[in-house]
């Protein structure tokens, strides 16, 4: 039942997503780092009033000092005073061990959504009760600029109410999916969380072969960025699949045929991106223990 609930969440989401404007709050963001002061500004830009959200980051930013002026608290003394509706962990997974246990008081009642790379949902309740509510989720850089990715898997505890509102503010960053099991979140690591490292990897290479073919250092960098940046923007708005897209670039006997033998071929990208998604998933799981 709570997949179904999940899932038509998830469905009406991608409508009801505009605003935050109607979240009640208040909201504790526990890290402002890059990815929290991602998720902040996304909150910010939708609408959620200032004044319902407090930050825990034991070095502010300029720029969030200056936001706590306009009504953001700023490292309130008392978080379990604040009753808030859900806590954000936006803190380094090697800091979650001292960073997580203190807010087990101002957890109660809320739900918790972790951030936190190989922090699993068990790690959650060990560090805040048997009871929390609490939902872990992936996320991307592109987050940065509203082009994120995120997936998430909620706990039994959690309810449809409280998987809503850990949905809109995650998806304040761009897509989201759920998943009901907590295990693909490493091969989910492996695809989007590290995923943006694999395409400005595509993009030196295709640099680096410009220049080998010929081609000014400057206008080869310039080429391969737009490239990528141009492919990957007509494939955001594209109804069409990846492989249909390749296919419209592909001339019989053409430049790009040429190419694609060899990118295809017996040591091609498809084996090897299924070597380097396995090590990615293998170890996201030896660092979950």
């Amino acid at each position: 039942m709570l997949k179904d609930q999940k899932n038509s969440i998830a469905n009406a989401g991608a409508k009801q997503l505009p605003s935050l404007r109607d979240v009640a709050g208040p909201i504790i963001l526990v890290g402002a780092g890059k990815m929290g002061t991602a998720l902040l500004d996304g909150w910010l830009s939708l609408g959620l009033n200032p004044h319902k959200i407090a930050v825990i980051e034991p070095q502010p930013s300029p720029e969030l000092a200056a936001q706590a002026l306009g009504g953001l608290r700023l490292n309130p003394p008392d978080p379990a005073a604040l009753r808030p509706a859900a806590i954000v962990l936006a803190v380094k997974p090697q800091t979650a061990a001292d960073a997580v246990p203190p807010l087990a008081s101002a957890a109660s009642g809320a739900v918790v959504i972790s951030i936190m790379a190989g922090r699993t949902l068990g790690f959650l309740s060990q560090a805040l009760g048997d009871a929390t509510a609490a939902v872990r989720a992936m996320p991307n850089t592109p987050a940065s600029i509203g082009r994120g990715m995120t997936v998430a898997v909620a706990n039994a505890n959690t309810s449809p109410a409280q998987c809503e509102l850990a949905q809109r503010l995650l998806a304040a960053t761009g897509a989201f999916e759920w998943v009901d099991n907590e295990a693909l979140l490493d091969a989910v690591t492996a695809v989007s969380g590290s995923g943006p490292a694999y395409v400005f990897l595509l993009a030196e290479c295709l640099a680096q072969a410009g220049i080998a073919a010929g081609l000014p250092p400057k206008l080869a960098a310039k080429l391969a960025r737009e490239t990528v940046a141009g492919a990957g923007e007509l494939l955001h708005r594209s109804p069409h699949e990846p492989t249909t897209l390749r296919q419209n670039v592909t001339s019989p006997g053409g430049t790009t045929a040429a190419a694609l033998d060899i990118l295809i071929g017996a040591a091609g990208m498809h084996g090897l991106m299924e070597k380097a998604i396995a090590a990615a998933t293998r170890r996201s799981r030896e660092l979950a223990g």
